[in-house]
């Protein structure tokens, strides 16, 4: 049996999303950031053309594929300038997660607007004092009658503005135990106790960040995620492809910083030869090419391991996706600007905001640290010191 990589599939999808990043490119993207707007056209145009749903279910409006071709599209479309973040968050955080916990509700609900793109959902799960640590998490949820009520905070949260609801991640009192246990919760924008406030980044992006306050939220029953009990199970089910899709952003953003590098390193002649001709510049670059493509291969182990059902499996190679992906991305825009030298600190470039853009894939949404920590018990089995 021969293993492919990638299909002829898989290989027509990058070169459509290609194009459809290239007739936007980093241009389009810049305009929406400085215009304090949303990629509303291309978020629409990766909808209509069956992109932005390509994950979830076909029987609900989907394309009926799988994380590996979700990730190819956000890869794509960073490499030509223009990502779009809250495809980490709607359709593979939140559109997983009712797809494999739902109730049939709940599928019918939101599968088909998400995979339009007429709804979108953001995910809260990182607190002030817990980080992405769900051991730790506070935002709690008990029981009124039939109903459920939401205390807490969170921080960090991507586009809270414009999602219709947010996946919340409370913890529950188990009733035979008494021990607290993550639950999953679909929180509409409008509901009474919910409230926002933007905070300030120097990171400039389409998509502001939020922290949440849950001030005693009531919410019904069918306002729960899939099973009480299998709370946890249901969170890594989301989390593994959030990491993914952050590899895919990491990518693409290292991509296209690497390809502007390249242009202008076959370009820009000093003592009659292109820069590129000097090993000095040309070493580096390759270095950085190689570092990406290698994160791209655990990038597609991964999204085969989690389409194929193995969460086990996925959850390792998506930490190791996200960390190595994370380190090859700012490698390849550090170096990339440096190659322009001062024009790669010019807006007419377009890379210097990418050195602080590039960091975030280090520290979101799991820290390198700490995906250190999981390989070295996880994988090594060497002991905690925590």
């Amino acid at each position: 049996m021969t293993t492919v990589l990638e299909t002829d599939e898989h290989k027509a999808l990058r070169a459509a999303v290609a194009a459809l990043g290239n007739r936007y490119g980093r241009d389009y993207l810049t305009k929406v950031i400085a215009a304090g707007a949303h990629p509303d056209e291309l978020w629409s145009e990766t909808a209509k053309l069956g992109y932005l749903g390509v994950n979830l279910p076909e029987a609900y409006g989907g394309g009926g594929g799988g994380i590996a071709e979700l990730s190819i599209v956000l890869e794509e479309l960073g490499a030509a300038g223009c990502p779009l973040l809250m495809m980490v968050v709607s359709p593979a955080i939140c559109g997983t997660v009712i797809a494999r916990f739902g109730t049939e509700d709940q599928k019918q609900d939101w599968l088909p607007a998400l995979a339009d793109g007429t709804r979108t959902m953001a995910f809260g799960i990182t607190e002030p004092d817990a980080g992405s640590n769900s051991h730790r998490i506070t935002t709690t949820a008990r029981r009124d009658g039939t109903d459920w009520i939401l205390t807490g905070r969170k921080v960090f949260i991507s586009g809270v503005d414009i999602a219709d609801a947010t996946l919340i991640v409370g913890r529950a009192e188990d009733a035979r135990t008494g021990k607290l246990k993550p639950c999953l919760f679909i929180v509409p924008r409008d509901a009474p106790g919910f409230e926002r406030r933007q905070i300030d980044m120097e990171l400039h992006g389409a998509e502001k960040q939020f922290e949440l306050t849950l001030d005693d939220v009531r919410l019904p029953a069918e306002a729960l995620v899939g099973d009480e009990d299998a709370g946890l199970l249901q969170l890594f089910a989301g989390l593994n492809p959030e990491r993914i899709m952050t590899a895919a952003f990491a990518i693409g953003m290292g991509r296209y910083a690497l390809s502007r590098a390249i242009t202008y390193a076959r370009e820009r002649t000093v003592w009659r030869d292109p820069i590129g001709a000097h090993q000095a510049i040309a070493h580096p670059l390759a270095q950085a090419h190689i570092e990406l493509e290698l994160a791209r291969l655990m990038m597609q182990k991964a999204a085969f391991l989690y389409d194929s059902g193995d969460d086990a499996g996925a959850g390792e190679a998506a930490n190791m996706a996200k960390y190595a992906a994370a380190e090859a991305c700012v490698k390849a825009v550090d170096q990339s600007v440096h190659t322009l030298g001062g024009n790669g600190l010019t807006g007419e470039f377009g890379l210097a905001s990418l050195i602080t853009a590039s960091r975030v894939a280090r520290i979101a949404p799991v820290s390198r640290e700490m995906i250190l920590n999981y390989v070295s018990h996880q994988t090594l089995g060497l002991p905690k010191s925590y």
